[in-house]
């Protein structure tokens, strides 16, 4: 090992300094401390490190505390393994980087990590801030069956990436942590606050920042961690629900485009999930699962936002393709017309084509 790629001193280099400056020598240090003139050699010269045992004897000798020269001994011990992490790493781990070339971006972007240019010090960035010692080692950690499921049967998840993007989602969810009331999941009290959420779809598309911290806020005091979260190419999910430790709910949505129906509809899906009892340890919604379970949190959503009844006899009387027939429905259930149009196109009633002109786009879409 080259000692000149090493930062940090060996505690020995201390050691030397310290009987130098007091006139010390080598020999009368061995004497103070009940070790050998060979022993004390290797110590200063980084051949061996300092014990718990010499560390306490040279408390006798110096007037250092033996945690002082632990502590060094310990920052050593650290950069020798570093230096040894670094230069140990496979190229199995190297292409991974590679994969999570703008996942790493996202989180020097966030101030999360500081840039670095050499490859081994952003894998062990990497390493260090999505919690594993080895990046390969990722596909092994054990999900939901649902989770498992789609990423054997989607050619577009990348294991690497989603599971980046779930760590991203709990790094942004503790930073919303930290600035709200810690507050228990409170069921009742989110059943309460649908009509509150829903009316906040009126407002303009403009004010998007108002109504994500309004969002914030409501589902704080109902002990919901609320967060929008960047998309990334290889994760193609919906969202993320999750059970904390202190018995609170993580709700993360990631939206790509920006359109406002599709926002609205997968808040009210997780909702639903959340509802329904679907929590389980992570729970990933993923855009392209259809089972019971997702089919019953898109009917909350779609119900939720447009009565069944209201909806279902709009759909009867063929009107659904006039935009003042939209316009008119919408108003009867109290939501923008781009709600009833997102749920038309949905259902398969109109083309997504259909009305692109009367689209809304929330600008803080990334």
């Amino acid at each position: 090992m080259d000692k000149n790629n090493i930062n940090v001193k060996h505690p020995g280099h201390y050691l030397l300094e310290e009987i130098t400056k007091v006139g010390m020598s080598q020999k009368e240090l061995a004497i103070r401390t009940g070790a050998t003139e060979k022993h004390i050699s290797t110590v200063i010269n980084g051949f061996k490190p300092i014990s718990t045992a010499f560390a306490k004897k040279l408390s006798y000798a110096i007037d250092k505390e033996p945690t002082y020269w632990l502590k060094l001994q310990a920052e050593y011990d650290m950069e020798i393994l570093r230096f040894e992490e670094e230069n140990k790493i496979t190229s199995q781990e190297t292409e991974i980087l590679k994969e999570l070339k703008d996942v790493y971006e996202y989180l020097v972007n966030r101030k999360l990590i500081q840039a670095v240019s050499d490859e081994p010090k952003k894998i062990i960035q990497l390493r260090e801030k999505l919690g594993i010692s080895n990046l390969t080692d990722i596909p092994k950690i054990s999900y939901n069956a649902a989770y498992r499921a789609q990423i054997r049967k989607n050619s577009k998840v990348n294991p690497y990436v989603l599971f980046a993007w779930q760590t991203v989602c709990e790094l942004q969810a503790n930073k919303v942590r930290e600035n709200t009331i810690p507050l228990k999941f409170n069921k009742e009290k989110l059943i309460e606050s649908i009509p509150i959420i829903k009316d906040l779809i009126s407002m303009d598309s403009n004010k998007i920042n108002y109504i994500l911290e309004q969002l914030r806020l409501l589902f704080a005091k109902c002990g919901i961690i609320f967060c929008v979260v960047h998309h990334f190419k290889g994760a193609p999910v919906q969202g993320f629900i999750k059970q904390t430790d202190d018995n609170r709910v993580l709700l993360c949505l990631t939206i790509r485009g920006g359109a406002a129906d599709r926002f609205w509809f997968t808040l009210f899906h997780e909702i639903g999930h959340i509802l329904n009892g679907d929590l389980n340890a992570r729970f990933v919604d993923f855009d392209s699962v259809s089972n019971e379970m997702e089919e019953k949190a898109d009917k909350f959503a779609a119900d939720t936002l447009i009565p069944i009844e209201l909806f279902n006899n709009f759909v009867k009387s063929g009107l659904y393709d006039r935009w003042e027939c939209i316009e008119e429905c919408a108003k009867r259930a109290n939501v923008p017309p781009v709600i009833v149009l997102g749920r038309l196109r949905k259902e398969e009633y109109l083309l997504w084509t259909d009305f692109t002109e009367h689209n809304v786009m929330y600008k803080w879409a990334e």
